[in-house]
């Protein structure tokens, strides 16, 4: 048994809201048809008025039919054919309505063709228009909704791997203090158990607010005055008075604070500089970190190959939540790194 969109005749008209703006449409279109007819001179103007109104109406469904194979796959109007289309229903309505004005005197046969030809062809044209957009339109939109899924995917899967890439760089650090200076592990832990429960519970929205993410930037940093110690000149000018409802991608900013310390301590100095600035100003969030820096020492082959995974990870992010919105400069010289950024506020 055949489903009712596979009959042919439902396939030709469509579903049923189609036929009752059909039938709604008929009375205007039979009004504005019948002074014209009359016009003309025809004979029962009024029958003849009832026909076109119903081949009108039948033109377009036939158009709109006749067309939907030919646009299933289009995602934007052809130039060419729109163009077509526009000269050819707009050089049939001015041939109406010269003809209406000069109708061939006692020709009531051939005016009646006359009339009939462009007639039919604005309706049919004017259908295979209607479904042409229709198509288009929609095509667009399961078009963008393919993408904003496949983008979700993405940002879902780039978003998992932010905590065990931080574990991982966290646990490297660990490892190397509780051989040389094993007193700071119990502090540490109890640092590390906060930084993990926000980037594990807090941290799953798509936005969280940016004083959120500035609370858990300053248990990081506070994280890092311990392990590091003196060696460490921090210069922190970060806003306070931030408003609860600027929001701010969970996880974004870390990533260039943590490459920081990190790239900072294999300086030849004996002190390691670390700067970070963040503000709001006027629709923008600024941030700015910057450190010293030195020929790099790979610790253990296992974080060699995780070191370019959050600064990977953090470009794609930026690419997904925040496209045309936002600005990052890299920059560096002989002794320091610098990261410059600036996000529209969510």
């Amino acid at each position: 048994m055949k489903y009712l969109s596979e009959r042919p005749v439902n396939s030709f008209f469509g579903n049923n809201l189609y036929l009752l703006l059909a039938c709604f449409s008929g009375i205007p279109i039979f009004i504005a048809i019948h002074p014209y007819v009359e016009s003309i001179g025809i004979k029962d103007d009024e029958a003849v008025s009832f026909a076109a109104t119903v081949f009108f109406i039948l033109g377009v469904f036939s158009g709109r039919y006749i067309s939907q194979v030919w646009s299933a796959g289009l995602t934007k109007l052809p130039v060419p054919f729109t163009f077509f289309i526009a000269i050819l229903i707009t050089t049939s309505v001015a041939w109406l309505f010269f003809h209406a004005d000069f109708p061939l005197e006692g020709r009531a046969a051939i005016n009646l063709v006359l009339f009939w030809i462009p007639f039919i062809l604005v309706s049919v044209a004017l259908g295979v228009l209607i479904k042409v957009v229709h198509a288009v339109t929609k095509n667009q939109l399961i078009a963008a909704q393919s993408d904003a899924a496949h983008s979700k995917s993405e940002l879902n899967l780039l978003q998992s791997q932010l905590s065990p890439h931080f574990l991982f760089n966290t646990l490297n650090n660990l490892y190397g203090l509780s051989i040389s200076d094993h007193q700071k592990i119990p502090q540490l832990l109890l640092k590390l158990a906060e930084l993990l429960r926000y980037s594990v519970y807090d941290a799953t929205e798509v936005y969280v607010p940016l004083k959120s993410e500035m609370a858990y930037i300053q248990n990081y940093i506070d994280f890092e005055k311990i392990r590091i110690g003196d060696r460490l000149v921090l210069t922190e000018e970060i806003e306070e008075m931030l408003h609860p409802e600027i929001k701010i991608a969970p996880m974004l900013l870390i990533v260039f604070i943590e490459n920081a310390f990190k790239h900072s301590r294999n300086t030849a100095s004996p002190e390691i500089f670390v700067d970070i600035k963040l503000k709001v100003w006027g629709n923008s969030i600024l941030f700015l970190v910057k450190n010293s820096f030195g020929i790099e020492k790979e610790e253990n082959n296992m974080l060699a190959k995780s070191g370019g995974i959050g600064l990977t990870n953090v470009s794609k992010r930026l690419e997904l939540l925040y496209p045309n919105g936002h600005e990052l400069v890299v920059k560096s010289d002989e002794r320091f790194y610098s990261v410059e950024l600036r996000l529209n506020i969510k």
